[in-house]
């Protein structure tokens, strides 16, 4: 009998940094935390390193052009998406504070606004396991890996 085995899901974050404001897109539509506050994210495709995600989500989220080199890693969090021992993801978190174009919402059907806010001063709804690297960001506490739902 063969070991059974689970699967990690990895995601790319990439947090676009102006002053002390952070970019942030309202969720709408997905079935996932709709109605809160996220970076432009997504999951890791097959052969694309976290960077390359980073970079491909924020042109395709809100639209701007992002340099890998630009990219500055933040943390990885080791979270459990839900109850289920299987389902658990890893999340790279990136910031960035060089960008080309003008932010703006890509896709409506998975976001209905777009704004920045002060790291002070976070919307109340923002993705829960993101409010933690976002405040203790804001905060100068941010480890180099964090955990989450454990």
């Amino acid at each position: 009998m063969g070991v059974s085995r689970f699967v990690v899901v990895p995601a790319a974050y990439v947090y676009l940094l102006r002053g002390g404001s952070v970019l942030l897109q309202r969720r709408a539509g997905t079935g996932f935390m709709d109605g809160h506050w996220a970076a432009a994210a997504g999951h890791v495709e097959e052969g694309e390193s976290a960077p390359a995600a980073a970079v491909r989500e924020a042109r395709e989220e809100v639209g701007v052009s992002v340099r890998a080199g630009d990219l500055v890693p933040l943390c990885a969090m080791h979270r459990r998406h839900s109850e289920a021992p299987i389902d658990q993801r890893v999340d790279f978190f990136f910031s960035c504070s060089r960008w080309a174009g003008e932010p703006a919402l890509q896709e409506p059907d998975k976001a209905d606004d777009l704004g920045w806010f002060d790291l002070t001063a976070l919307p109340a709804a923002v993705v829960p396991h993101e409010r933690v690297v976002l405040e203790r960001l804001s905060a100068g506490a941010l480890p180099p890996v964090l955990t989450h739902g454990f």
